[in-house]
């Protein structure tokens, strides 16, 4: 049993003691945590909050405590059901809500769920907000309302129609020319709520022909639900099969994108933000961030449409702030998770969707001829086990004073720029290992790259 509570949730596996798995207990602790962190910080009695799950196999459950101990704590819950992620986040505003929470384990394997919690603004809470949530939960300052100031509960059936018909009134959503492209689509939903969502977006967007690939939403993984490419042979011989154009496949809340070309390739995760970037500087002046061990191409495609490229520490909440604080017109992060804040600021795999649809119909090429236009960098990920005495800071430390000659950044970690090759180093926080991300032009010179400083750090170990 796993329980691992941090600034970006509580997740864990299913069952087990209190404390040692998402237990009901545990369920039930971080919830009322939540809710009274949300109280005080609206600094009023009576607070609104949207939930929203996957459809993994404990999703029910997991639902119906959240929603109970929310109205236990005087809380009006709004409850949109089976959902998406970033789904749930624009509903926190359109309901005018003072918080949400997600039911989703994201691609974790299915004796996995967890909370995810947002604030008023329907984005992550800070750094600062989710320590608070975990002291709260913690503690013993949490106290269940009487009777007579019980929440109430009300279902949100229409919530990602409206999701969709917001993604459709973006400016830079052409639905005509996607509909003049006749597009054939196929679509891995890994049995969740992507089966409810891709469909309905694509037959919005004037879409006739889609084929469907897992898109019950059922909870039972037909394969590891994290869209990389080991993972999607089958909707790659769907594709060139059904001789289909493309085909989109998505994690179980919907928030990362990957996208397989019409000859059964695969245009890459990392590459999913690149394209829609792309699309998005052609037609709005500005800037981008992404995460520090997601791929140069991003800060290529953003100089050569003259903006400014600017890398955060790794999450997608650090992303999201230095996306404001440089006033970025697109970001988001290699995993293929896409943020377009005209719409919202949070990894929206629908809104990735819809943009790159209306890049390619307008490019006239194909998706593998658009993938060709980008330039071609390899990552490479790697990790280095330390024994459990050794100080990892120091030995980052040492890397760093190794390459003072080269360009560094020290937000997250080290990383080390080599003209247009970089290694990123970054330490566990829970056990003693670094991991070393590496990229370059070609798979040989990314694990060159990626040896090179493995053995600086044999050496200092030594």
């Amino acid at each position: 049993m796993t329980l691992i509570k941090s600034i970006s949730g509580i997740r864990g596996t299913i069952g087990g003691n209190q404390g040692e798995g998402l237990s009901p207990f545990d369920i039930v602790k971080f919830t009322a945590a939540y809710a009274l962190f949300i109280k005080k910080q609206c600094d009023k009695e009576k607070i609104k909050i949207v939930v929203g799950r996957d459809a993994r196999i404990s999703g029910k459950m997991v639902n119906n405590l959240v929603c109970g101990t929310l109205m236990g704590i005087g809380a009006d819950v709004i409850d949109a059901g089976l959902s998406t992620t970033p789904t749930i986040e624009v509903a926190v505003t359109k309901m005018n809500a003072d918080g949400g929470i997600i039911l989703t384990a994201s691609h974790n394997p299915k004796q996995w769920n967890a909370l995810k919690l947002l604030n008023n603004k329907g984005e992550f809470l800070s750094a600062a907000d989710g320590e608070d949530v975990l002291r709260i939960g913690d503690s013993s300052e949490i106290i269940f309302s009487e009777v007579d100031s019980l929440g109430s509960y009300s279902e949100y059936k229409t919530a990602i129609e409206d999701h969709i018909k917001e993604i459709i009134k973006l400016k830079l959503v052409d639905v005509e020319a996607i509909k003049k492209a006749n597009f054939t689509i196929a679509i891995d939903a890994v049995n969740s709520t992507g089966g409810i969502s891709i469909p309905e977006l694509l037959e919005a967007l004037g879409v006739k022909n889609i084929i469907k690939l897992y898109c019950e939403p059922n909870g039972h993984f037909p394969h590891n639900p994290e869209p990389l490419p080991e993972n999607l042979r089958e909707i790659s011989k769907l594709v060139v099969d059904k001789k289909a154009d493309l085909g989109f496949v998505v994690d179980p809340d919907v928030d990362r994108l990957a996208i397989v070309c019409g000859d059964g390739s695969m245009f890459g995760e990392e590459y999913t933000l690149v394209a829609v970037a792309d699309y998005v500087l052609q037609n709005t002046k500005g800037n981008t961030v992404s995460n520090m061990s997601s791929t140069r191409a991003l800060r290529d495609v953003t100089e050569a449409a003259g903006g400014e490229y600017f890398a955060s520490a790794v999450g997608e909440v650090n992303v999201v702030e230095m996306m404001k604080a440089k006033n970025a017109v697109i970001g988001g992060e290699g995993n293929g998770g896409v943020i377009y804040p005209e719409i919202h600021y949070g990894r929206d795999a629908l809104v990735g969707i819809a943009l790159f649809l209306t890049q390619l119909a307008k490019s006239n090429k194909s998706c593998l001829e658009l993938r060709k236009s980008f330039p071609d960098y390899f990552i490479s990920k790697n990790k280095i086990q330390l024994s459990p005495e050794m100080n990892v800071d120091e030995i980052l430390n040492k890397i760093k004073n190794e390459y003072k000659g080269q360009p560094i950044n020290t937000i997250d970690g080290v990383k080390i720029e080599f003209g247009k090759q970089w290694v990123h180093l970054r330490k566990s926080n829970t056990e003693p290992i670094i991991r070393i991300y590496s990229e370059s032009n070609s798979i040989e010179n990314t694990d060159k790259l990626a040896n090179e400083i493995i053995e600086k750090i044999k050496e200092i170990v030594k």
